[in-house]
């Protein structure tokens, strides 16, 4: 009979994090995108490719990514919810990120207009159910089905043709290879032993994270700060504060509300506890990130000015720990180190959340958010707010 243990404090979860005889588990259901992809990966296997993998996520190239790449990305949507006066903010997330995504990711858009960004949108949300197959609430082999589908014509029309253009450039010997994520792992093919269907689904897998996980923190903290200037009208918008706001954000609603590892050995975590070998190691993302000896009696609470102890992270355990910590957590909410706001990385997150918070972002009062039902997780299928 298999044993469920649930870790539900900061210290017992960021053990758990770092043994390498627990793997991961998140993902047992082995779907059409899931197998193999980078954090399915244990031992060597997942060494080696993290280790290639590394290469892309330099802070040089996270910089150049939040002050280059994005900006323009940013002040276009921007642009144009302010030209109107009101934006949604599901689909403006979405939207936002998902262009961002697919230039960290290496596939190329063609023809680049609104038509091909829709259906580019509408495959990544058929592959999100890939992450979210065990919380949801439609019929399994029928959506199993659909992400199979949704990942062949993908492939047809966005994956093959950005391969081949990478491929051709690499094969010219270019000074200046593409910074993504197809062309890292084109480069590392032989040395990787990579089959190129294990490249489709890494890329496919980078896609919803690096947009979809995003996109959903990004509609928690603009929530978030908009409730927090309803109560605190003078509430700075420089990207430092809005930063700890979106740590806050990211510490009380992890996209996950779990961890899960399996027990390869027996193993006893610091604390004293008894892992037996084959167990599922639960880690309660929702009781750890409030763990009230690691933030304090209020931890319950959104509480940007919080103090942090050292060496506890300001968004909890949410991005994980150890051999398996997200690897685009920079990329995502920045950098945690008091260095130079002049040089720090605030994150995509951010740097979206304070443009829409200085374009004077408020919830329509005639059109309030709706939930998403077709999860347990807490989304929003619909947040339309109004712009000054």
């Amino acid at each position: 009979m298999s044993v469920t243990m649930t870790l539900t404090t900061y210290a017992d979860a960021l053990d758990a994090y770092h043994r390498s005889e627990l793997c991961q588990a998140q993902y047992d259901d082995g779907t059409v995108i899931m197998a193999d992809v980078l954090v399915n990966l244990h031992g060597t296997d997942h060494r080696d490719r993290r280790r290639v993998e590394n290469r892309l996520f330099r802070r040089e190239t996270l910089a150049h990514y939040e002050r280059v790449v994005i900006p323009p990305v940013l002040d276009r949507a921007v642009e144009k919810a302010r030209a109107e006066g009101a934006t949604e903010l599901v689909a403006f997330g979405h939207d936002v990120m998902l262009e961002i995504a697919t230039r960290m990711c290496g596939i190329d858009r063609h023809e680049g207009d609104a038509a091909e960004l829709a259906r580019l949108s509408a495959h990544q949300r058929t592959f999100i159910e890939a992450l979210t197959l065990k919380q949801s609430t439609l019929d399994k082999g029928e959506r199993l089905a659909a992400i199979k589908a949704s990942l062949e014509e993908w492939v047809a029309e966005f994956f093959e043709p950005s391969a081949r253009r990478r491929r051709a450039l690499l094969d010219e010997g270019t000074d200046a290879p593409p910074l993504d994520l197809l062309t890292t792992l084109l480069r590392a093919q032989r040395e990787l032993g990579l089959p190129d269907d294990v490249i489709v689904r890494e890329c496919a897998f980078y896609l919803i994270v690096a947009s979809h996980t995003t996109a959903t923190a990004f509609v928690r903290a603009v929530d978030d700060l908009m409730k927090w200037r309803e109560w605190h009208p003078d509430m700075p918008d420089d990207a430092s504060f809005v930063q700890r706001c979106v740590h806050e954000t990211v510490r009380l609603n992890s996209s996950s509300p779990v961890g899960m590892r399996r027990a390869l050995s027996p193993v006893t975590l610091r604390s004293g506890l008894e892992i037996p070998e084959g167990a599922t190691v639960l880690i309660d993302l929702h009781a750890v990130n409030r763990d009230r000896s690691v933030y304090g009696p209020d931890a319950e609470e959104f509480n940007p000015a919080r103090t942090v102890p050292a060496g506890a992270l300001p968004y909890g355990l949410t991005f994980g720990s150890g051999m398996h910590v997200c690897i685009g957590q920079d990329l995502a909410v920045g950098s945690v180190q008091r260095d130079d706001p002049e040089t720090r990385l605030f994150g995509l997150v951010t740097v979206a959340a304070r443009e829409l918070l200085r374009s004077g972002a408020r919830a329509d009062p005639e059109q309030p958010p709706e939930r998403d039902t077709t999860t347990v997780r807490r989304y929003w299928s619909r947040y339309p707010v109004l712009l000054t």
